[in-house]
């Protein structure tokens, strides 16, 4: 007798699905189980949601999530969808990110049409490929997604596959290819979104749909709330359905690398809270350049951030202006090798409301310096801070309260990042995207910022005779 192989968990650990009265599902599984494959209960399961009907024989969920970790079999359950549409004589429209991802899309279901026995032909062209059922009419046609694509023409169903990646151009030329449908239907299917990923409407999908914010949308998802210990194989088997069926526990094993957010991303289906669309372009830092010199108000405060690759210390100031707008600019950027004086005697020689330090590689013996010199003990902000003067860059950056002038260092800096997840509550801060570019120079402007903006200005008293 041999042991009985233990399963993931087969079913959703968040999901959103409307009541409904019936479901195609049985047959739609049954037709692709002709092929020799056999479904798993989860993808049965999720298909039961999404081929749910209402009282009118219509789909219940006009539009259905869902999010797994990596190669769990998610494309398995589109398969079946369309199936059920190609004999059922359904326009279908099978959207990926990537070219290789669509025509694989593609491959995959004509595999399943040759073992099932049932007649069909296809036209192989690079990112747009078709096939179509002469006996029923139905059609997918599989495209690489542009911000154009699929404008003037119609479709019943809509397949958003790589969903991490769809961006709003995107879904402005796609969304309304099944308007003219009597029956329409659009699923997205994918990953939770990493730091680097463009797409933002799968995340405003899931965050409306588990807030029930909108009416018509199902929504299914494995995964882990909070970063969590990636050694822990319960959450493996929690956040994996098809953990001891096409993967094993030692194929896990073996992914766990030095990256470990993007493990929990990938593999635990992580959502990071943060806005996927990383970087600040030059288009955004530009409109916060400053023609003439404003009129400040107030002492200047000082950020000094120790890079975290220990190579460089940045000093920057930030003050408000008589507009109510903060200006940023960098005083220096230097070798931590080089020493502290030159911080010191820059901040001896200036009048300055507050000194905000960063960096596990100086910060203590800055500011052991300070005191040996008589100057004002400086701010060491705690991870909670970092994470609030991070957001509150962000903030002062998209609300265009910011202001600069145009500084070559802190313009590349500002232009060329992408953020990174601190702390376990979904808090991030910045790095550089390029080696050569040291990201400590826009950190040490933003807690300068932070400084500036949470420091109330002292009044004057009034006295009164």
């Amino acid at each position: 007798m041999t042991d009985q192989v233990r399963l993931g968990n087969q079913h959703p650990t968040q999901s959103v699905i409307l009541p409904y009265t019936d479901t195609q599902y049985r047959e739609a599984v049954d037709l692709y189980e002709k092929s020799g494959r056999t479904a798993q209960e989860w993808q049965s399961d999720l298909c039961k949601d999404i081929f749910a009907t209402n009282d009118e024989g219509l789909w219940t969920h006009t539009k259905f999530g869902y999010s797994l970790p990596r190669r769990n079999g998610k494309n398995e359950v589109i398969v079946i969808r369309e199936l059920w549409g190609l004999m059922h004589g359904q326009q279908v429209l099978h959207t990926a990110h990537r070219t290789t991802t669509s025509h694989s899309s593609w491959e995959r279901l004509m595999k399943i049409l040759d073992k099932a026995k049932i007649e069909y032909t296809s036209l192989r062209a690079s990112g747009r490929e078709r096939i179509d059922i002469k006996e029923t009419g139905g059609r997918v046609e599989f495209r690489t997604r542009t911000s154009t694509g699929g404008l003037g023409e119609g479709f019943d169903l809509l397949v958003i596959d790589e969903a991490q990646e769809y961006t709003t151009d995107q879904e402005s030329a796609l969304k309304y290819v099944v308007s003219d449908s009597k029956n329409p239907q659009t699923i997205l299917c994918g990953t939770p979104p990493t730091p680097l990923s463009s797409g933002t409407v799968f995340v405003g999908l899931r965050n409306a749909a588990l807030a029930g914010k909108m009416e018509n949308v199902g929504w299914a998802e494995w995964g882990i709330e909070n970063q969590s210990d990636v050694h822990d194989r319960e959450l493996w088997y929690m956040c994996n359905p098809s953990l001891g069926t096409i993967m094993t526990e030692r194929s896990i094993q073996d992914e766990i690398g030095d990256d470990l957010i993007d493990f929990q991303i990938q593999r635990l289906g992580l959502w990071i809270k943060y806005n996927q669309k990383s970087a600040i372009s030059a288009n955004e830092w530009a409109q916060l350049k400053v023609h003439a010199m404003p009129v400040f108000q107030g002492k200047p405060f000082v950020g000094i951030k120790y890079g975290n690759d220990g190579a460089n210390v940045s000093m920057s100031i930030a003050v408000r202006t008589l507009s109510k707008k903060v200006f940023v600019e960098t005083i220096d950027c230097r070798p931590i090798r080089d020493g502290n004086q030159w911080i010191i005697a820059w901040l001896k020689s200036a009048d300055v409301a507050a000194v905000v330090v960063d960096g596990a590689g100086g910060q203590n013996n800055l500011a052991a310096e300070l005191k040996d010199f008589g100057l004002k003990a400086p701010i060491l902000p705690t991870v909670k801070e970092i994470i609030n003067a991070n957001s509150l860059w962000e903030q002062g950056v998209y609300q265009r309260e910011l202001r600069h002038n145009d500084q070559p260092s802190m313009t590349a800096a500002v232009t060329n990042c992408a953020k990174r997840n601190i702390g376990s509550n979904g808090g991030f801060g910045y790095k550089s995207q390029f080696d050569d570019i040291d990201i400590s120079i826009m950190d040490s402007a933003l807690l300068a910022h932070w400084a500036c903006i949470t420091t109330k200005p002292k009044k004057k008293q009034r006295v009164y005779y």
